[in-house]
């Protein structure tokens, strides 16, 4: 059965936004822990909501360091971000063939459509579900069957699309179809290990499996 309905993660997967989150994360642990640190120790942090990977580190101080992030985060968005190539191409031509497409970020609605309207790609989103549209964020199936359903989608027709390991489990765990990107922060290999359906090379492969 082929698909119809297309779930993509936001961050890392359609907007490049890593070095905004890793500078954010760094501007942040400094501030709060006096300590640098390095690109390497940021990567575990991303993916998960700010307040799970933040009350890691100090979880007394969670809500005035997650504070400092979106503040940091908001301050210095336009200066990073940009979609992957490819990108507003590829959904053109998704939306210009009636794939309903939705985005499911665990980042708050608010900052997740200044990435898709800073990128012209809130063009293609009727649907966008963000941390506060929810209770239990990815890797928990809630906000991929949220996504699906306001599309009126079906899981065996549907795929989740993203750049972690909360993305692919969240798909898997609603029975959707699951494609990881290879140009993650986390690495081709790391994604492969996840078990998805499909593995994107580059997001114009999209076109080919919707297609088959």
């Amino acid at each position: 059965m082929s698909i119809r309905t297309i779930l993509f993660d936001l961050d890392g997967t359609l907007i490049d936004t890593n070095e905004l989150i890793i500078e954010s994360f760094k501007h942040t642990l400094k501030e709060h822990l006096e300590e640098d640190y390095s690109r390497e120790e940021i990567l575990p942090f991303i993916g998960p909501p700010l307040q799970e990977s933040l009350g890691k580190v100090k979880p007394d101080e969670v809500e005035a360091m997650v504070e400092t992030y979106r503040k940091h985060n908001l301050e210095n968005h336009d200066l990073y971000v940009k979609s992957y190539d490819g990108v507003f191409e590829t959904l053109q031509e998704l939306h210009d063939k009636g794939y309903k497409m939705a985005i499911v970020t665990t980042k708050i609605r608010k900052t997740a459509m200044k990435g898709l309207e800073l990128t012209q790609l809130d063009q293609f989103f009727d649907v966008v579900i963000g941390l506060d549209d929810i209770e239990h964020a990815k890797p928990d199936p809630e906000p991929v069957l949220k996504g699906m359903n306001a599309l009126g989608g079906e899981p065996e027709t549907t795929i989740m699309i993203g750049d972690n390991s909360h993305d692919i489990h969240a798909g898997q765990n609603a029975g959707t179809k699951t494609a990881a990107v290879a140009w993650s922060a986390k690495g081709k290999s790391f994604m492969e290990s996840l078990n998805p359906d499909y593995m994107l090379g580059h997001i114009s492969d999209l076109l080919e499996i919707v297609e088959e």
